[in-house]
């Protein structure tokens, strides 16, 4: 699907922000409510021992239909088929094996799943596995846990030019993979609705799905979310039943909205859903698929996104490799950005711009274009323009913090444009505070490196920004901010 500027940086955000809530609540998992002025944190632990930054079973069944999704991607938009569904369940059976929590729901289905298969080999996978869950509702006489809302954010991205009614159907029958019971199937379509909405429109909008289900099921829903409204994370005390995990998580949403809009929102939101207790790690989870619908890979802040980590191995560029793909409906797509190892600059690099120089107030941090790349020196790097995945590959990945930002002054094509700028300059500043010699770079380091580094240089120097950018106009002559750059830097020098 062809998205703009805004929309692909939304549509990047939804599984970065899924997985980051995600590893923020699982070191407080099961875990009784905490106080409001509670510190939050990515500390890892929990009673599954995740190392600090480290997403959970959560996550990692999302990635599974995200990258099952993305290899089926020739049917866009169509009902999902049942070689989609299979492949989903393998890839589930696969992590299961390894992993250090699996639900007991949905341990039980994929047990069940190796049982049926060895009675039959020519069953398909989904099959299988719907049999397997309908079983286990019949002998329970329950099967609504949380497991299915906490994974299917992949689904609305797929499935973004779609009608609703497809949608809902995909996510709802994504559901009954390992959960039968009606609620989780409806609980998924209504988020999957939302994030699709929010993707396309920036908007929160839990109710947007409602006129998909019939009336009886719409009005009940509709109940539960205005009682989610007028409580706290905290009041949902079973939120590993799905229907109190997706209130907790609006709870979480709608009781922070007073903070505003975009990144301050998404963070506050997030530490809500950890504070409310119990299956954190899960509300969580689902409340950042939301969220970063609505606010974008923008808004979720590198402190957060740069040891992000989990299975298979993936990264916080992974996911949003994952999410673009998801969007763009044309499967894995190698050689188109990001999905590129080098990113070719060349056109607009000028033979006088491939050297470096040393910031002005610190001479740990060299500005240059995107040639410098290719130095040696450095052990971290700032990237305020696209990279490839083999660009900076001199230090590890946790050391490579990489920013959306366009040398744009149009309103409406950076978004959240004074957060980004503060925290790449915070992200620098981050850099140095451990020893590391930092490369701070955009293409041609005439407008964003020397906003950056006007911002760095006032943190550290007790200049104002624009005078910063004065001391930065001394190494880079060329440097000129674009006018949106340069209001935010005057709007620093007023505070």
């Amino acid at each position: 699907m062809q998205l703009n500027s805004l929309q692909n940086d939304r549509a990047a955000g939804v599984l970065v922000a899924l997985a980051a809530g995600d590893a923020l609540g699982a070191g407080y998992e099961f875990g009784e409510p905490l106080a409001d002025e509670a510190e939050v944190a990515m500390k890892g632990g929990g009673p599954f021992g995740f190392a600090p930054a480290e997403w959970t079973d959560d996550t990692a069944m999302a990635i599974a239909i995200a990258e099952s999704v993305v290899d089926g991607a020739d049917a866009l938009w169509t009902p999902m088929d049942t070689a989609t569904l299979s492949a989903i369940v393998s890839r589930w059976i696969t992590w299961a094996r390894t992993s250090k929590d699996v639900g007991a729901q949905t341990r039980a289905v994929l047990t069940s799943v190796t049982r049926l298969q060895e009675q039959d080999e020519h069953r398909s996978l989904a099959e299988s596995a719907f049999t397997a869950a309908a079983e286990l509702h019949r002998r329970s006489g329950r099967s609504g846990g949380n497991g299915s809302l906490m994974r299917n954010a992949p689904i609305a991205l797929a499935y973004l030019g779609a009608e609703p009614e497809v949608l809902r159907d995909a996510a709802a029958k994504v559901s009954q993979l390992t959960h039968f019971d009606p609620d989780a199937g409806e609980a998924c379509a209504l988020w999957c609705l939302a994030i699709r909405h929010a993707v396309l429109t920036g908007e929160l909008d839990v109710r947007v799905g409602l006129r998909t289900l019939d009336e009886k099921r719409a009005e009940l829903w509709l109940s539960r979310i205005e009682t989610a409204e007028s409580a706290l994370p905290r009041d949902f005390d079973r939120n590993g039943w799905v229907v109190q995990a997706f209130q907790g998580a609006w709870s979480a949403i709608s009781s922070t909205k007073v903070i505003g809009v975009g990144p301050a929102h998404l963070r506050a939101a997030l530490e809500a859903c950890v504070r409310g207790g119990r299956d954190t790690d899960t509300v969580a989870a689902i409340a950042g698929g939301l969220l970063g619908a609505a606010y974008g890979f923008s808004a979720v802040p590198f402190e957060w996104r740069r040891r992000l980590h989990g299975w298979p191995g993936h990264r916080t560029s992974d996911l949003m490799t994952l999410g673009l793909q998801l969007a763009r409906g044309n499967g894995r797509t190698p050689g188109v950005w990001p999905d590129v190892e080098y990113f070719d600059n060349s056109a607009f690099i000028a033979a006088d711009q491939t050297d470096v120089v040393a910031h002005p107030v610190d001479d740990g941090v060299l500005l240059g274009g995107a040639p410098a790349l290719n130095r040696n020196d450095y052990d971290a790097v700032v990237s305020l323009s696209r990279i490839g995945t083999a660009d900076a590959m001199k230090v590890p990945e946790e050391d490579r913090a990489s920013f959306w930002l366009l040398d744009e002054a149009s309103p409406g094509k950076n978004a959240h444009l004074k957060f980004v700028l503060d925290d790449a300059a915070s992200a620098v500043q981050t850099f140095r505070a451990e020893g590391k010699r930092v490369l701070l770079h955009c293409v041609r380091m005439e407008s964003r490196t020397p906003t950056v580094a006007a911002l760095y240089g006032a943190l550290v120097s007790g200049l104002s920004p624009l005078q910063s950018l004065e001391k930065v106009r001394e190494v880079l002559p060329n440097a000129h901010p674009n006018e949106a750059f340069m209001r935010v830097l005057q709007s620093r020098d007023e505070r």
